[in-house]
């Protein structure tokens, strides 16, 4: 017989640790000869990313010992870090990446002994230098990237060019070595991408106040020898319609995901075409994303003419697309998420996927035979999986009639069940972004609360992605209304259907999520408690410190400064302290750039004397995002402790948190 317990009381064998062990997932997967390649975190190693080779006999090992970290700070959330080719003299990989610390790009050879060679200058005051999504281009003796040049000691003080770096090492010492190959006409621009033919490349760009979802420009230029791309100019695209990827299909049509048309499609340039044709049209789904880091890919063009594609609404799936039927067959497998990276090699797509019962794992699909398997980072741990969470995909109608999108986690435990007359509490979670959303996939973090006794509701609320583009269009000058009133709604309808107890409702959320928690709790009187992540609070003074990439962000999900400057005090969490009753508990990195230290210490100072009792934990060498596994324990077991003490659940085994008013 299972023994009866309060809810959050449960004892679990997921612990923080675990959780913590979990964090992240495989990233930027590549081929180089026979061997696919993958970044993952090493959450026990500081947080480092580790580029891993698995070779052909199907053993894994690190490219790179710690402490190399191959990681890009390019519009500081990075991109595509690394890049390998194969040497037709036999001496085996090449990998050029560039190292987390300086940012300076490296070549190694993995196979031929000796320490990367750095590739670019060091970054000196008043001009750094950063690189992402990196091409080797051995013929050329170049790698060919983005280059991120900071010309002074503001945030805006940048450019940003493609340029050609020479392997040989002649530009570590002299920044004239290397070779800019577009101008900086464009505010960001991507990675080229060379046509079959090496004659032509394919790039995207944007510039403020447009984020990459709001409108994006394709670029076309043509080679030229020793000099910059000449003949330059736009062809799809525009300041309304979003292009998230561009790339070329072995016969030399160009190939874009356009959201054009309402979802993000794949579309199709032939030689010598002045427009594109859609290759699925009609079918009301996302086959792209937010290009929220430079170098991601849904889509990749195989050598047989076909396109694999990643697609689905809400979840997504691995399909191969015939682009002159419009037929896709998904590849089978129990993955509800594919992530924004691919593959290809022969018959081979590989891809980075997971599912509620796995983490995130890397797959391969052999599209000869249609067969997929799973060949590396598996998501293995000691715990029975009968404590995951058995998640419920649901649908709730919120102010004016519109449909919210959530995944409900009810608590979970094979080993204990609750009393006949008690309702659970639940969190719910606010995903960053706030162009983002909140996939279907097994996480520890959540099980961590599920499988003690507290529900989760992870709320994709208006103004997510996976939905088309009019959904993602609610949170237009809405930010801080629909997403606290979407939010509210799921966690009022969990209590009236007799799901949640509405005594015990919390909020939390990282980043624009934290946003999301402060103004819920000013906004509402739906929660007992919030927990906020490095967050957004203070309008008037964030768009001068945060970073280039998300400085005009806000004339989108607030308005222009100049014509509604009101609506920038009315919204902000921080004019809004005095309707704040609930207890918080407020976790920053202190190396954050995005959401700087100086948010959360403002917020407090106008907390300060309020009587309402809170917990202020800040991370040194953490940014934005808990990456250290001491970190993301520490993070995880304040947060249970605030929960155990508002919902007054009677547990002893977590440290103590202590509440200042």
């Amino acid at each position: 017989m299972v023994p009866t317990g309060a809810y959050g009381t449960w004892p679990s064998p997921i612990d923080a640790h675990l959780a913590a062990a979990h964090d992240g997932r495989p990233e930027y997967v590549g081929v180089v000869g026979d061997e696919v390649w993958w970044t993952e975190p090493r959450p026990a190693e500081g947080g480092r990313r580790a580029l891993v080779r698995r070779h052909p006999d199907g053993t894994e090992a690190p490219v790179l010992p710690a402490p190399w970290n191959v990681r890009s700070r390019v519009v500081e959330y990075g991109g595509q870090p690394w890049a390998g080719a194969v040497r037709e003299d036999g001496a085996g990989p090449l990998v050029v990446f560039s190292h987390f610390p300086d940012q300076r790009l490296y070549v190694y050879a993995p196979d031929g002994g000796g320490d990367p060679e750095p590739l670019t200058p060091v970054s000196g005051t008043g001009h750094g230098l950063r690189w992402v999504d990196p091409v080797v281009h051995l013929d050329r003796g170049e790698v060919w990237c983005v280059l991120e040049e900071f010309t002074g000691p503001g945030a805006g003080d940048v450019r940003r060019v493609i340029a050609a770096v020479p392997l040989d090492g002649s530009a570590a010492g002299d920044r004239g070595a290397v070779r800019e190959l577009t101008d900086d006409r464009h505010r960001f621009v991507t990675g080229p991408r060379l046509s079959p033919d090496g004659r032509r490349a394919a790039w995207l760009a944007w510039d403020h106040p447009r984020m990459p979802w709001d409108g994006t420009v394709v670029m076309t230029g043509d080679v030229t020898d020793g000099g910059p791309f000449t003949g330059v100019r736009a062809v799809a695209g525009g300041t309304e319609e979003s292009v998230c990827q561009v790339d070329w299909a072995p016969d030399g049509s160009l190939l874009f995901v356009s959201d054009a048309c309402g979802w993000w499609e794949l579309r199709r340039m032939r030689p010598g075409d002045a427009e594109a044709a859609g290759l699925c049209t009609g079918r009301a789904e996302e086959f792209g994303g937010p290009l929220w880091k430079i170098g991601l890919k849904w889509f990749q063009p195989l050598a047989d003419g076909t396109i694999a594609v990643i697609h689905g609404r809400g979840a997504t799936g691995l399909g191969i697309l015939d682009p002159e039927t419009g037929e896709v067959v998904d590849a089978p497998g129990p993955w509800t998420e594919w992530a924004s990276t691919l593959a290809g090699h022969g018959s081979r797509v590989i891809g980075v996927a997971a599912s509620p019962r796995s983490g995130y794992e890397v797959v391969e699909l052999d599209t000869s035979t249609g067969r997929t398997r799973v060949i590396g980072s598996a998501h293995n741990d000691s715990v029975d999986p009968a404590y995951y969470p058995e998640p419920q995909i649901r649908t709730f109608t919120g102010p004016d009639n519109r449909e919210i999108h959530a995944h409900i986690y009810p608590p979970h435990n094979p080993d204990r069940i609750a009393p006949d007359d008690e309702l659970p509490p639940y969190v719910v979670w606010a995903h960053g972004g706030p162009t983002g959303h909140a996939p279907l996939v097994l996480d520890l973090a959540i099980a961590y609360f599920t499988s003690r006794g507290i529900g989760v509701a992870e709320v994709n609320y208006g103004g997510s992605t996976g939905y088309g583009r009019p959904y993602r269009d609610r949170l237009r000058e809405q930010w801080g209304v629909v997403d606290v009133e979407d939010c509210a709604a799921v966690a009022e309808a969990l209590a009236a259907e007799g799901t949640a107890d509405p005594d015990r409702l919390a909020i939390r959320g990282g980043s624009a999520g934290g946003w999301t928690t402060a103004a819920s709790l000013a906004a509402t009187d739906v929660y007992a408690c919030g927990t906020l992540l490095y967050p957004v609070l203070d309008l008037s003074g964030w768009a001068e410190e945060t970073h280039d990439f998300e400085s005009r962000y806000l004339e989108s999900l607030i308005g222009s400064p100049t014509d509604v400057p009101g609506r920038y005090r009315e919204r902000a969490p921080i004019s809004q302290v005095e309707r704040i009753a609930s207890p918080f508990l407020l976790l920053q990195g202190l190396d954050d750039v995005i959401c700087p230290p100086a948010q959360s210490e403002r917020f407090l100072a106008a907390m300060a004397g309020r009587g309402i009792p809170h917990a202020y934990i800040a991370f040194e060498g953490e940014g934005h995002g808990f990456r250290r596994a001491d970190s993301v324990v520490r993070a995880l077991e304040a947060e249970l402790a605030l929960y155990v003490q508002v919902f007054g659940i009677d547990r002893s085994d977590v440290p103590p948190l202590e509440l200042r008013k």
